[in-house]
């Protein structure tokens, strides 16, 4: 049982993640996961709470507390907030050290990092403007095939001829999809047309230019076939990251970590 904690928390667009670090070992103690809403500092602490609980902790042993994604400004337990560039470096650089380029597909917006040898951000590049290369433009297509989200991989699995999504734009996109199954195009097609339209984005977000070994990682690397496509639109072989979905609060925890022994941490 470890006498003290390092907690990261991501708290993203569409959900909040912790993962609890063993302050002596560095080893993971714990994690999860719980959808956002409004208040967002009330569901990261209710959160913590309960992994803290489900470990037989308490808050006194939470020795360092680090926060980042879009609400890390709101968590009033943060010691300190690093954005989630620097978090998803680290938390990859933990599962996958010798990643270089880095994809991370969130709720609201896509990235793209670039790492040097040693596993600091080289450069990056990043769309925050447009839900159409996003897990809010999956949302939209379950919503519109009235399937659940975790369905869409094996539903595209089974597509024979993908769909060609065109729209920029996921308002546009959403009426184009409505076209499409108005005139008759199979469910299974537009789901294997829309991963392939999200990874065209992102390998226009890359300019064709990555360093392998390519990891992807994000919410989004949980949909069956994305890593397919990804690696179609990129040419170049990509592997998902251990629980992509935990990776930038896996980060913060390790920065928590590094923050609690006094080594200076550059955002």
């Amino acid at each position: 049982m470890p006498s003290m904690i390092c907690a990261g928390i991501d708290a993203g667009s569409r959900t909040t993640k912790i993962v609890l670090l063993d302050a002596a070992a560095g080893s993971v103690v714990t994690a999860g996961v719980v959808d956002q809403g409004v208040e967002q500092d009330a569901l990261a602490d209710a959160l913590l709470a309960r992994l803290l609980r489900e470990n037989g902790l308490d808050r006194g042993q939470v020795a360092a507390v680090v926060a980042t994604g879009y609400g890390r400004k709101l968590i009033r337990a943060a010691d300190a907030t690093i954005t989630e560039i620097t978090c998803q470096a680290w938390g990859v650089r933990r599962q996958v050290p010798e990643a270089r380029t880095v994809i991370d597909i969130g709720g609201q917006d896509s990235k793209l990092l670039r790492l040097h040898a040693d596993g600091a951000v080289a450069d990056f590049v990043m769309n925050d403007r447009c839900a159409a290369g996003t897990g809010r433009f999956l949302e939209m297509v379950a919503t519109q095939l009235g399937v659940r989200l975790a369905c869409l991989g094996e539903l595209a699995a089974r597509s024979r001829d993908p769909a060609l999504i065109s729209s920029m734009c996921v308002v546009f996109a959403e009426t184009e999809i409505v076209g499409l199954l108005a005139s008759g195009v199979m469910p299974a097609d537009i789901v294997a047309g829309v991963l392939n339209s999200i990874a065209a984005r992102v390998g226009a977000m890359s300019g064709r230019n990555v360093s392998p070994p390519v990891v992807l990682t994000g919410g989004v690397a949980l949909v069956p076939g994305m890593e397919t496509a990804l690696t179609a639109a990129l040419g170049a072989p990509l592997a998902v990251v251990p629980q992509p979905q935990l990776s930038c609060a896996l980060g913060a925890a390790v920065l928590a970590r590094h923050r609690l022994n006094g080594q200076g941490v550059k955002d």
